[in-house]
């Protein structure tokens, strides 16, 4: 290992250990990486600063720069207690809302944040205990706060925890309050940070939340009549140990679903997730206790939530009775799919209506969209972007769903980030539905594969660590942008998209300006056999994701298992034509 850096590191922990401001605690176990022969947990805990990102912090808890502990979330807080004092000059009776998941000292996170918040004078909302994302979304908005922090790292290993930052409109922060943020946050030192707490500016909230948010969550609704046909639809979820536990049942039934049954071992709050690898509904090894107690009952399908209630899974059934994980993109249009049919036949679909998708999700739901006269809009990866297309129409136009391919969906508009409570609710609706008409989830995925074409869709992460695989990816995005992809797989591109430089350009060289609110470093090709190639770094990550959607044509529902073939063999030539 680097010399240099070590001694870079060990001075940096010399600092806290020589600082009044840290404990005794913090102090230890700083002596005791000083002190170990193997220099690596030192290394990673003081070769940089945790970076206060545009979605907030992410990283592993415990002593040091690059840790999340007490006194980082600290120098965070008060950064964004600067810019909310700083965005509302002069106005009186500033509040935020605070709360956490269930992750190891998350309550500590929380009233550490509460505290600090309180300590410059904004009035803190501090949940009584975890509660989901939506629901502190919600709670922005229901209470007029002017932002928001919600302690959680989502679906991260159990090392982890982190904190997302909400602003009044209840989405994650969006420029240009991101940087600015970032930029206070910078500033302060941690000698900056009041931690005293003003006690008479942190009023606790609980129950009554709850009520609004179910009272909320039951207007996505669409058919109560087919859940009162189907209300002994049988489904098995699982909270994941986490914020879903008590929430999602609650609005299960009160929608008017009778027979729900919970995955016992997962109902149990535990930060270190002990029935789980890892606690991410996107992972299959993550729903087998699921699956194990939907056998054992029977059940019609199974539902789960990620540690802070933002992601879901479903797992149906499959023709042989087999369990079938649905995955996000096939996720994305079912809803879309359900909410179009159902409100049209309803009466209850309004030529103002509109969906949304990111960018990289499945262009199925754009055919979809198109051949139903519904407004689809496309934005980048991320809800805060979804919610800005709700903002920036409201008043105007109706919000009627949205989603991403990661596990994520938000079905209406008193929210504005993923919403897990709200999603499982409508998808039970869903089921019900199929139910009704002789039909499983299985079979209506069949049904609109059949409609609207096949669509088989695969992400491929090209991890590259280290400076040397930073520079390797940057060379990457760099080739494509001067070498432009011709074909792709035997199929000219007929349209290549870069959001870098907001140009749309055509086989024949015609260029046009994409309409997005920022650039990204995010390059696209359409070809002309209908295959999508979606390229970009990651922002936290040493790596580089490539999102490849192929389509086929789907003659009968027997025919699925040959499109997927087909399909996972195109991937394999895709994935040789690119090089990766």
């Amino acid at each position: 290992m680097d010399t240099a850096l070590i001694k870079q590191c060990e001075a940096k922990a010399q600092e806290w250990l020589a600082s009044p401001y840290y404990d005794e605690e913090t102090k230890a176990e700083i002596r005791a990486m000083l002190d170990s022969e193997d220099k690596n947990p030192l290394v990673d805990a003081f070769y940089q600063n945790l970076e206060f990102g545009t979605g907030g912090l992410r990283g592993i808890m415990g002593a040091g720069t690059n840790r999340m502990n007490r006194y980082i979330v600290g120098m965070a807080t008060q950064g964004f207690a600067n810019y909310i004092l700083k965005a509302f000059p002069g106005q009186t009776g500033l509040s935020v809302v605070v709360c956490h998941d269930c992750r190891n000292n998350g309550r500590m996170f929380a009233e550490t944040v509460a505290a600090i918040f309180s300590a410059n004078g904004i009035k803190v909302y501090l949940f009584e205990s975890l509660r989901p994302t939506p629901e502190v979304s919600f709670a922005i908005r229901r209470l007029g706060a002017k932002a928001g922090v919600n302690v959680t790292a989502s679906h991260n290993p159990k090392e982890y925890n982190g904190y997302k930052a909400y602003w009044e409109d209840g989405a994650q922060v969006i420029a240009p309050h991101d940087t600015g943020i970032i930029d206070e946050v910078n500033r302060v030192r941690i000698e900056d940070v009041k931690f005293e707490p003003n006690k008479e500016l942190i009023e606790i909230i609980g129950g009554e939340m709850d009520y609004d948010y179910m009272t909320a969550v039951h207007e996505v609704m669409i058919d109560q009549d087919v859940i009162l046909r189907q209300k002994d639809l049988n489904i098995v979820y699982s909270a994941m140990h986490g914020t879903g536990r008590v929430i999602v049942p609650l609005c299960l039934r009160s929608w008017g679903f009778q027979n729900i049954h919970v995955v016992p071992e997962q109902m149990v709050v535990d930060g270190n997730f002990p029935t789980v690898v890892s606690p991410n509904p996107e992972n299959p090894e993550a729903m087998t206790l699921g699956m194990k107690l939907g056998t054992r009952l029977g059940a019609d399908l199974v539902v789960a939530t990620d540690p802070d209630a933002d992601r879901l899974a479903i797992v149906c059934r499959d023709p042989k009775g087999e369990w079938m994980i649905i995955n996000g993109n096939q996720t994305v249009m079912m809803f879309c799919y359900y909410i179009i049919k159902n409100k049209q036949a309803l009466g209850q679909l309004n030529p103002t209506d509109f969906l949304v998708k990111t960018i990289v999700t499945t262009e199925v739901v754009a055919r979809m969209a198109e051949k139903n006269g519904v407004e689809l809009r496309d934005c980048y990866t991320g809800f805060k972007w979804i919610a800005r297309e709700i903002a920036i129409s409201e008043g105007k136009q109706k919000y009627i769903g949205g989603g991403e391919e990661s596990f994520g969906f938000l079905p209406f508009d008193k929210v504005r980030d993923k919403d897990a409570p709200a999603s499982i609710c409508l998808i039970c609706e869903i089921a019900a539905w199929a139910k009704d008409q002789g039909m499983t989830l299985y079979d209506l995925l069949m049904k609109i594969y059949l409609e609207y074409g096949f669509s088989f869709e695969h992400t491929i992460n090209v991890v590259r660590p280290g400076k040397s695989g930073a520079d390797e990816i940057k060379a990457m995005m760099e080739n494509f942008r001067r070498n432009p992809i011709k074909e792709i797989a035997g199929s000219r591109v007929a349209l290549t998209k870069d959001f870098q430089s907001l140009t749309a350009t055509d086989s024949e060289g015609r260029t046009t300006k994409l309409d997005m609110p920022a650039t990204s470093n995010v390059m696209q090709w359409f070809c002309e056999d209908g295959t999508k190639v979606s390229v970009r770094p990651s922002g936290t990550e040493p790596k580089i994701k490539f999102y490849l959607e192929v389509k086929d044509t789907m003659g009968c529902p027997d025919c699925y298992a040959g499109c997927v073939t087909r399909a996972k063999a195109k991937v394999e030539e895709i994935k040789k034509s690119l090089g990766i």
